[in-house]
């Protein structure tokens, strides 16, 4: 049986637990939420070092990628260095070789049209791999770091102009405190729906992280589609009742959620059994492909909601 645990320094109310079994193995996968305590993670990380097969680094990233360029956010580094027997991973694995091929797994199979749509990505620095991928299908992308990162109500409207703006400034902002640049413990269940919203319905697409995401969404996100990872059942009725018409999750569901890129990596990293340093992207995606990831798509009926049409 192998024991993966995501210790996230995210709300403890999207806690979960689920049994499972993959290529004929027991998983019990569980979520830990610490509620913004970083003490607290660091204490369970410390705690469960050696009990665990591999944890999660929930509610916060240990890279930002900008380009061949890659980050280090100082926050994250005494998680990253708690546990000394249990590899830890926070999901960027997945994020450069899952998301990316999940974008062209969409277009391929027209499942999404993207040519010539308004795409706003909340954060490209979060999601560099899936920033490229909605680039290369042709559609018209919108990074949001500004905007939902440090509070700018700037767009910045391709990769070429977000690889000069971010290369300089995010040596400094992976520095500031986390919780200024990301929501964390019970800021993750605030939505402050009329900030921002004219980015959200100037686009046909809204992709990304589901906390930037949900920070800000307006009350009527009416025929939008959804791209992004973590939701819970409460998550997809709110989406459902805003008016979306499409939400797709880059994971899969598994026992009634789809947990964070985080988990996915840790339940990865188990199954291609290498240490964690010998590990490439292409092992994920062979990883990922026996496994048979697909993302999850809920087309909302017509009338779901009272502000669609």
């Amino acid at each position: 049986m192998k024991y993966i645990v995501s210790v996230s320094i995210g709300s403890s109310a999207r806690d979960h637990r689920a049994e499972m079994k993959i290529l004929g193995e027991k998983y019990i996968v569980e979520r830990i939420g610490t509620d913004g305590d970083m003490q607290k993670a660091l204490t369970i990380l410390k705690e469960l070092d050696g009990k665990a097969d591999a944890f999660g680094m929930g509610g916060i990233d240990l890279y930002v990628y900008v380009g061949n360029r890659r980050y280090t956010i100082r926050d994250a580094l005494p998680l990253k260095n708690a546990p000394k027997k249990t590899p830890i991973v926070d999901g960027s694995g997945l994020k450069n070789t899952l998301e990316r091929s999940v974008i062209h797994y969409l277009d391929k199979k027209n499942l999404v049209d993207f040519k010539d749509k308004a795409v706003l990505l909340v954060s490209a620095a979060d999601r560099f791999g899936m920033a490229q991928a909605l680039e290369s299908v042709g559609s018209q992308l919108i990074c949001g770091d500004l905007i939902f990162t440090l509070g700018l109500p700037y767009p910045i409207r391709s990769l070429k102009k977000f690889y000069r703006i971010a290369n300089m400034i995010a040596p400094l902002a992976v520095k500031m405190p986390f919780h200024l640049l990301y929501p964390t413990g019970k800021e993750q269940e605030k939505n402050v729906s009329y900030k921002y919203e004219r980015f959200y319905q100037q686009t046909d697409i809204i992709a990304g992280d589901f906390h930037y995401i949900h920070r800000f969404m307006p009350m009527s996100l009416s025929g939008k589609t959804i791209i992004t990872n973590t939701v819970t059942q409460r998550d997809i009725q709110e989406l459902g009742e805003r008016g979306v018409l499409k939400l797709i999750t880059t994971t899969p569901e598994l026992m009634g959620r789809s947990f964070g890129t985080n988990v996915i990596e840790a339940i990865l990293l188990t199954c291609i059994g290498k240490p964690m340093e010998e590990i490439t992207e292409r092992d994920y995606e062979k990883m990922s492909q026996r496994i048979g990831l697909r993302p999850r798509i809920i087309t909302y009926p017509k009338g779901y909601s009272h502000f669609s049409g």
